[in-house]
């Protein structure tokens, strides 16, 4: 089983947030960036797992130029086996669908895992976007994983209770908590990811469907307002015309 797990970067959760060209770019000048951790602990972790147990490979791969390559060393000391950056930027989601799915094409993966989103961005869009362009089955969110032979059995945390989906590869699945648990590379495969193969692939022609025209911060968070616990008219006055939660 050939399993190929999409990577990407994000800021770490300790970063502080601004942005550069008019608000229309993440200002990344200082910023110390991590593998998102979607894709880390849920996506790769799993697929190393299912490897482990029945054989296989493990394929990284990042869309991005060389300042992914540490992140994508990363992921390689946790246990990868290759590692392959497409040498463009990651701005559009389909762009980066599309990269993607013509390596997966032409490697022919079996699987094929992303996180459910990263955490800077939230977009939730590439994992469905490679399944609709190879035309594969895609199952999203997923937060367990089970093979047996080519057919896997998925669970899916839904309202109220829980999906279960059986499906056989080749399919895209994106990961979600409780899928895997996360691991910290020890020195042996920090010391390995030195010398494992991190195969640099160019683009193919490729449009951008999206751009974006600005970001913006959360407004800052007003003044705690304080009641006296006497005064309940007050209260749910506040409640039901400032918050308007009542």
């Amino acid at each position: 089983m050939k399993y190929l797990v999409c990577i990407s970067k994000a800021p770490d959760t300790t970063t502080k947030i601004t942005f550069s060209d008019n608000d229309t770019k993440f200002n990344e000048s200082g910023v110390q960036f991590i593998v998102n951790p979607y894709d880390e602990w849920y996506a790769l972790v799993r697929a190393l797992e299912l490897k482990e147990k029945f054989g296989g490979s493990v394929t990284i791969i990042n869309v991005g130029g060389a300042d992914c390559d540490p992140i994508l060393r990363k992921a390689l000391a946790i246990g990868a086996d290759d590692a392959v950056r497409i040498n463009t930027n990651d701005s559009d989601a389909y762009n980066v669908a599309n990269q993607i799915s013509n390596f997966a094409k032409e490697n022919a993966f079996d699987v094929i895992l992303t996180g459910k989103e990263t955490i800077n961005y939230n977009g939730a869009q590439v994992g469905g976007m490679i399944a609709a362009i190879l035309d594969y089955p895609y199952v999203s969110q997923a937060s367990k994983l089970e093979m047996e032979g080519n057919t896997a059995t998925i669970d899916r945390d839904i309202q109220g209770g829980t999906e279960v989906i059986s499906v056989d590869a080749p399919f895209v699945l994106s990961a979600a908590k409780g899928l895997a648990e996360q691991r910290i590379p020890n020195m042996r495969g920090i010391m390995a990811a030195r010398t494992k193969p991190l195969k640099v692939v160019e683009p193919i022609d490729s449009e951008n469907l999206t751009s974006v025209i600005s970001y913006s911060l959360p407004a800052e968070k007003g003044q705690v307002k304080l009641i006296d616990p006497e005064n309940t008219d007050e209260l749910v006055n506040l409640l039901h015309n400032e918050a308007k939660v009542i």
